[in-house]
């Protein structure tokens, strides 16, 4: 353990008026509920609003809706590199991971493989917006217009992003957002669905039924866990935390099992403000890896108006890829290797993915790296981060360290094993 000023990997806003807020959800926590569905409706212009446990409890009640709605389907189709959590919604909900590969220019589908992917058995597509970057939903929906298949926003990692004038989340035919520690906003725990489908919606309510009001106990926990957390996730503290290996922070876990309740009182008053926060909190982002694309040295276009939860680029040498990490991690500059496979890789998934290959999402899996960009970062910071990435790539073999662009939404080396994702 190595004291010294550390930057975690993500972070999000939360203040001492929001943990007052959130001790006074202890005693009148259906006001702030009910003030929060108000706003999230407001706020991102949709019709029907629910608000439960986690992100993934939002997906697989999702899921469960819409396997109502056509019980004869049973496949869901999703990127072959995500989140773990979103296979684990899948199996929660009784249904087939289905996998498509993506496009590494962009971490979307790679659009021909999705055409060939879908089938009679297909429920429904979720387009991942990962770290915030937009997914084409649009071009998803067109694919699906035909095919009676449902779109769902995976928006868990770009709350207040968008897509044209529109908010993510809200383009598809039902989408989510995750408010776990170090999403754009956070209160601990906790997940939102939106959707502007009334069939959707009633499917919706009969499946909520189901989820269980947060016990007290469960309550109170959440609500120490956050007020600790937003202490020992500064950069002054950080080290801390970070230097406890059996707390596992940052660690990818696939979960088969897991709970699926409501957001309670308490954690929509840690909420109180919300909008201010989100806004704040995604123009922060912006600044901060245009800053890094500019000042790294990072080939990317510095005036791109995406809110990166944190901002990926490429080493394609896996071995240099980890030696770098190491080197950074050492230094407290809060680089993250992301998810450690692709999805049919996951030990628990295996067996049903034998024999079929996604190049694409393996080839990430082994090279992405990820920089901070939340509101914790100051001047100085950044300034760390630039000079010792530029320090450590300067280093790297021969041939290697060389950048060139190849466009405004996506940067990799030509013929060379270093590249990045704007």
């Amino acid at each position: 353990m190595k004291i010294q000023r550390t930057i975690s990997p993500t972070a999000a806003p939360i203040d001492l008026i929001g943990i007052l807020h959130g001790i006074a959800g202890l005693f009148i926590g259906n006001r702030y509920i009910e003030r929060f569905e108000r706003e999230i409706k407001s706020y991102f212009g949709v019709n029907h609003v629910f608000l439960v446990s986690s992100g993934k409890a939002g997906l697989t009640l999702i899921l469960q809706a819409l396997k109502r709605i056509h019980p004869e389907r049973n496949q869901v189709l999703i990127p072959a590199y995500t989140c773990f959590s979103v296979p684990s919604a899948i199996i929660k909900a009784g249904l087939e991971v289905s996998l498509c590969d993506i496009d590494p220019a962009t971490l979307d589908f790679d659009y021909k493989s999705l055409e060939r992917s879908v089938n009679k058995h297909t429920l429904c597509i979720v387009s991942t917006h990962l770290f915030g970057i937009p997914s084409d939903v649009m071009r998803i929906k067109d694919l699906c217009e035909d095919k009676n298949i449902f779109v769902v926003e995976d928006a868990a990692q770009a709350m207040g992003g968008s897509f044209g004038c529109r908010y993510l989340g809200t383009i598809g035919d039902v989408g989510f957002f995750s408010l776990g520690r170090g999403k754009n906003i956070t209160c601990g725990a906790g997940g939102i669905i939106v959707t502007n489908s009334d069939r959707i919606a009633c499917a919706l309510e009969v499946e909520q039924t189901h989820a269980k009001d947060q016990n007290l106990m469960e309550t109170l926990r959440n609500l120490l866990e956050v007020i600790i957390s937003s202490i020992l996730i500064h950069p002054l503290l950080y080290w801390f935390p970070s230097g406890l290996p059996f707390l596992k922070l940052g660690e990818t876990v696939f979960h088969e099992d897991f709970p699926l309740k409501k957001l309670s009182g308490p954690q929509a008053g840690l909420l109180r403000g919300w909008q201010r926060n989100l806004e704040s909190s995604n123009h922060k982002r912006r600044e901060n890896a245009s800053y890094f694309i500019d000042q790294a040295l990072l080939p990317g276009d510095k005036s791109a108006s995406v809110p990166y939860l944190r901002l990926p680029f490429f080493i394609r040498d896996q071995e240099i890829r980890d030696s770098i990490y190491s080197r950074l991690q050492k230094d407290g500059i809060g680089l993250s290797r992301m998810y450690p496979s692709s999805i049919n890789e996951i030990e628990n998934l295996k067996a049903q993915f034998s024999g079929t290959e996604f190049p694409s999402a393996k080839s990430v899996s082994e090279s992405i790296l990820t920089l901070p960009t939340h509101h914790l970062l100051g001047k100085k910071d950044k300034e760390k981060i630039c000079s010792k990435l530029k320090e450590t790539l300067g280093i790297l073999p021969s041939g290697v360290n060389r950048l060139e662009s190849s466009g405004c939404t996506q940067n990799r080396l030509k013929n060379k094993k270093l590249s990045l994702m704007q």
